[in-house]
């Protein structure tokens, strides 16, 4: 039997909030002493020292991204974002404030781009058990919130190292000797300078045409293009796919040819191939590197400086970094192939420890929409969950 519903209007009351809490973006800290949550991605935007604007009365709060459908329980003092915030307080007799957060990620929302949203939130109807089963959904489904921001912790403090390992490493050498300063910055005195067209084979993607069937179907083979990269040092399944017959009419890539983005808004990028045949667009540019460099590091030298070398390009209507101009940038490599290894499997252990977070944080949202749905919809009862096995996939995922 569903839960009960009440229109969402009847679901809250006003709160004391007004523009004097309110801060421009432009006023935002990095540091500060009280916390901006506004309606972005990030829980918390940034930071303030303005007491006047604080709002610690009425707590806890739920504030709806009115642009994004981002919906954050906030249970501490707080200044509130400017732009496209709106602050709901739950009506006390008929909500626990946690559950009524939950209950409005529950609801279908249909994104209408940056257009405002809270017009359809107001149609909605929200979900109304009892006070107590209330808690106890909100208790539940906090468990694996909880177990997936400490994952996102984990991923952050993960980058937070790489970045200060690459500039050390980038800057010092394995060794951690002396510097010379070249064009593109500080970097290791026995470093040279070398084209990234000594590197390796240099070799621009194409497409295979479009207008037959059959270089498609059946998707075999890993077709790459720019959104593919990113996430992950290695592609490891890309959005499109060729068939072989479709692979022989473009110019196949290896395992760990470093790719590198050189047309279109996202020059910069780089990955790797991870499968012993692969091909991509005309986009990217990949390098196949010789015997005496090793790619993971030639990977991680071209991320680090993809500043660097995006600027090489000519930026018109549709940004383009030639494959000349681009075999013609020098990049710093250390004297030897040893070097370059000890150098990448630094980065390489990191890289694995952000993939495991990623993959766990993965497997927690998908757990999280799951009970969330189940609960919501009275499909599941809190009695019927086994909470033992629940706190057990939780702790699994995080160790």
């Amino acid at each position: 039997m569903p839960w009960r519903s009440v229109p969402f209007p009847e679901a809250i009351r006003k709160p004391s909030i007004g523009r004097e809490n309110q801060i421009p973006s432009s006023e935002i800290k990095r540091t500060g002493r009280f916390p901006v949550i506004d309606q972005g991605q990030s829980f918390i935007s940034g930071y303030s020292d303005d007491e006047k604007r604080l709002i610690k009365n009425d707590l806890p709060l739920v504030v709806f991204g009115d642009h994004t459908r981002i919906i954050k329980f906030v249970d501490f003092p707080f200044i509130l974002g400017a732009d496209g915030t709106k602050v709901l307080k739950p009506r006390e007799d008929k909500f626990d404030a946690r559950f009524f957060a939950f209950a409005l990620q529950s609801l279908d929302i249909p994104s209408r781009g940056y257009n405002r949203h809270f017009t359809l939130l107001k149609e909605r109807h929200v979900v109304q058990p009892d006070l107590p089963e209330q808690r106890k959904i909100a208790a539940v489904l906090g468990l694996v919130l909880r177990a997936m921001e400490q994952q996102e912790r984990l991923l952050a403090l993960t980058a937070e190292l790489k970045n200060a390992l690459l500039l050390l490493l980038f800057t010092h050498g394995y060794r951690q000797e002396a510097q010379k300063r070249v064009e593109l910055g500080l970097i290791p005195k026995s470093w040279t300078l070398v084209e990234i067209g000594s590197l390796g084979k240099v070799i621009t993607g194409s497409t295979p045409k479009t207008k037959v069937p059959e270089f498609y179907s059946p998707p075999q083979i890993d077709f790459i293009a720019p959104v593919d990269l990113g996430q992950t040092r290695e592609v490891y399944n890309s959005e499109r796919k060729i068939s072989r017959a479709g692979l022989k009419t473009v110019r196949a890539l290896p395992e760990d040819a470093v790719m590198c983005v050189c047309i279109g808004s996202s020059i910069g990028k780089v990955g790797m191939t991870s499968k012993l045949e692969s091909a991509t667009n005309q986009q990217i540019n990949s390098i196949v590197c010789h015997k005496s460099h090793d790619p993971h590091f030639i990977y991680y030298l071209l991320s680090h400086f993809a500043a660097y070398w995006r600027g090489f390009a000519t930026f018109g209507p549709v940004p383009i970094l030639s494959k000349g101009s681009f075999e013609a940038i020098k990049v710093p490599v250390p004297l030897t192939k040893d070097e370059e290894q000890q150098i990448a499997e630094v980065f390489k252990a990191l890289d694995a420890k952000a993939e495991v977070h990623m993959r766990k944080h993965t497997s927690l949202s998908a757990l999280f929409r799951t009970v969330l749905h189940e609960l919501m919809t009275a499909r599941m009862r809190v009695q019927n969950v086994d909470l033992a096995a629940l706190h057990g996939i939780a702790l699994q995922v995080t160790s």
